[in-house]
Formats: C-alpha cells, structure tokens, sequence
C-alpha cells in the first residue's frame, strides 16, 4: 500500500485531516493500527485542552415517536460548528441512542455507535477534527401510559435539530383532531411562554425564594408601612406563580384566557396536561 492509500485509509478510519494523517504515520513508520493510536492519543489531549473554553452555541434534538419522546442538548462554540455537517451527523444519532436510554447519560456515554466505538470516543474525536468545545448538556425523556407526547421546534437546522425543542405530553384520551390541534398549539405556547412549572407548587423553592428576595430589596426602601409592605409583597409573589405556571399562564392563542380555561373548553372527561420539556440554548 502506498503512502497516499495508507493516508486516505488512516483519514477514513479516524476522521483525522490530511496532516496530522501524515505525521502519525511517519512517526509510527507506517503501522496503520499504531497510526490510529497516536491519533486516538492526541485526539484526547486536543479535547481536554479545549474543555476550559466556553461552549455556549450549539442544538437540540428531538428524537422518538409520540409515545416516548427525548430532547438533548449538545454545545459546542461556535454556530458555524452548530451546522458543520460532521456535527449534525453525531448529534443526530446520538438523538436517537439517547431515546433508547431514556436519558441515561452514564449509558449513553458507552453507547456504542455505528462506527463501532462508544459515544465518548466519538465525542473526543470530533472535538479533536472539529477544533471546538463540545458537550453533552440537559436531556429528558417523556414517556407515560395512556399518553401522546407533541413537539414544537423552533429554528430548525435540520430535521431534528433546532435551537429550542419542547415536548408537551397529553394524558387521558386518543388521538383526535380537537386533542391534536391543542397538543400543537400547546407545545408553541409552552415554546414562548417558557413556564417554570406545570402548577405553582411545583416551581423550584430555590426560584421562588430568590424571587422573594428580589421583592424584599424592591420594597426595602419604599417607605411603606410594614403590614402594606406584606401585603404587596405576597401579591408580587403571587403574581410571579401565576405567570410561570402552565396552567395560570395566559393563552398566548387568545391571552384573555388561561391555559386551564382552555384545557377545560375542550370538554373531554379525563384529558390533562402530564409533563413537559422544554430546552433552549443559551438559557
């Protein structure tokens, strides 16, 4: 085998570039399995270096059917690499290894992929050819009994990959065209609405404790009475549930309704709202 074949064929097993296809070789006098090797090697040193940088581009994937349905978000540096085809390529099968294990980001770290190599050892890999930052970020996957799962996304690259991926699931009915076309409208309000949680129990303490903070240092010096001080307080706080929660937010389809009001319009005994995801990044 020529030098130029043992080249294409050192590229072709590791997705290295032409150089440093080149200098492996020379340094390993030829042996392609010890070429792969130095490559492997400085393919993880290349990445740990670049694992200081920030990484705050990047796509989400939706991947699954209506019944069982993930998001993953994968970072990287740059939006340029955000559309590099080599990217959307691993992204897109690591969409669909991540919905086979539900989100299980230690087993999907040794998922093994196409290539016959683990997700990590892609990963290295590509940030090694690709020069950029890459990480694995915040995945969920949504799957519940008697359910269909709707999805919405916006800024699409590709297919399955976008800038922001929400996944609504409705329980408690089939399929039909009036379930359908909320489950669809819901997923775009949830997309633009961006609510905390599904009711006001449910947000974060943390969050709710901070936003009490902030209130508390808005009324310090207001020079108001404390009982009246309470009193607006507690109706600050109030007003913040409300609008962070799905159910109390306004229907961004018609805001002088809530989105319970029309939940219950839709007059379908058992029909509720389960769960919801929704990824964006930079947020």
């Amino acid at each position: 085998m020529s030098d130029i074949e043992k080249i294409k064929k050192l590229r072709q097993l590791t997705g290295a570039g032409f150089k440093d296809c080149n200098s492996a070789l020379k340094e390993s006098k030829g042996d392609l399995d010890k070429a792969s090797e130095i490559l492997r090697v400085k393919g993880i040193a290349k990445a740990s270096k670049k694992m200081s940088r920030d990484a705050r581009e990047g796509v989400i994937v939706v991947s699954g059917d209506s019944k069982k349905t993930s998001l993953i978000e994968v970072n990287c540096e740059t939006d340029f690499v955000a559309k590099n085809n080599d990217f959307i390529e691993f992204v897109q099968e690591l969409g669909e290894i991540n919905n086979n294990c539900s989100s299980e980001l230690d087993k999907l770290d040794n998922s093994i992929m196409k290539n016959q190599k683990s997700v990590k050892e892609n990963l290295v890999a590509l940030i090694a050819k690709i020069g950029e930052k890459i990480t694995i970020g915040r995945s969920k996957t949504i799957q519940n009994n008697n359910s269909q799962n709707y999805i919405y996304q916006h800024s699409v690259i590709k297919n399955n990959v976008s800038k922001l991926g929400v996944v609504v699931s409705l329980e408690g009915s089939d399929k039909n065209e009036k379930i359908n076309s909320f489950g669809k409208q819901l997923s775009m309000h949830i997309a633009a609405s961006n609510p905390l949680a599904l009711n006001s129990d449910q947000i974060d303490k943390d969050v709710i404790n901070k936003e009490q903070e902030l209130i508390a240092e808005e009324l310090k010096n207001s020079g108001k009475p404390d009982e009246i001080a309470k009193k607006i307080s507690l109706g600050k706080l109030n007003k913040f549930k409300e609008e962070n929660s799905l159910m109390t937010q306004d229907w961004v389809m018609e805001p002088k309704k809530k989105v319970k009001d029309v939940l219950s319009e839709i007059n379908i005994s058992g029909l509720k709202i389960k769960e919801f995801v929704r990824i964006k990044i930079g947020e």
